[in-house]
């Protein structure tokens, strides 16, 4: 399946978020412990620019820097500069087949990339949303879709990627369901 689609519906909906994000909010915790907005937000930056540069560095060992995002005086504009990098990267069709090396994860092809880079900005689109206490709609499909690759994941915790699984009643939201899936408790405030 080509995620392409999804991740650019995940893409505008965290970009939503990241408009709404101000300087005085960079500080805050955020659902990621180890992690304050500023430093999440940084990660998405880092994440969007080293996915873009893995589509033609290869599969050996390389210098792209998974941590080489920088915030500057317009973080909510490194965000979009960023962002369109990636998305420019992954146009082309054929970066669906092309061997790229993914951060200490290992060699997959694009079309892994590409879902695992939409797993990241949905979950963390969310730890924004809970940070600045805004609202966060993707929709249900989405979310299902985001979910269901993620049941593909070991549930043993916790991981480098995700902690422990956090328990939540079979009728909870799809996106409820992902975040605590990923080991994020929806009530998070």
């Amino acid at each position: 399946m080509d995620f392409r689609e999804l991740d650019r519906q995940a893409m505008k909906v965290t970009a939503d978020v990241v408009s709404q994000v101000r300087p005085d909010q960079l500080r805050l915790p955020t659902p990621c412990a180890d992690w304050t907005l500023h430093g999440l937000l940084r990660h998405l930056v880092s994440e969007d620019l080293a996915f873009a540069a893995a589509t033609t560095a290869g599969t050996d060992p390389s210098d792209v820097d998974w941590n080489a995002g920088r915030l500057g005086a317009d973080p909510v504009a490194d965000y979009q500069r960023a962002a369109a990098g990636y998305l420019a990267a992954f146009e082309p069709d054929s970066v669906l087949d092309r061997q790229m090396r993914i951060n200490v994860f290992g060699v997959f092809p694009g079309s892994v990339a590409v879902t695992m880079h939409f797993i990241d900005t949905v979950v963390h689109g969310w730890d924004m949303a809970k940070t600045i206490g805004v609202p966060y709609t993707p929709d249900e499909q989405l979310c299902a879709a985001a979910l269901k690759v993620m049941r593909r994941f070991p549930s043993d915790r916790p991981t480098p990627a995700f902690d422990v699984m956090v328990e939540v009643p079979d009728d909870a939201s799809e996106l409820d369901k992902l975040v605590a899936y990923v080991g994020r408790d929806p009530r998070w405030k």
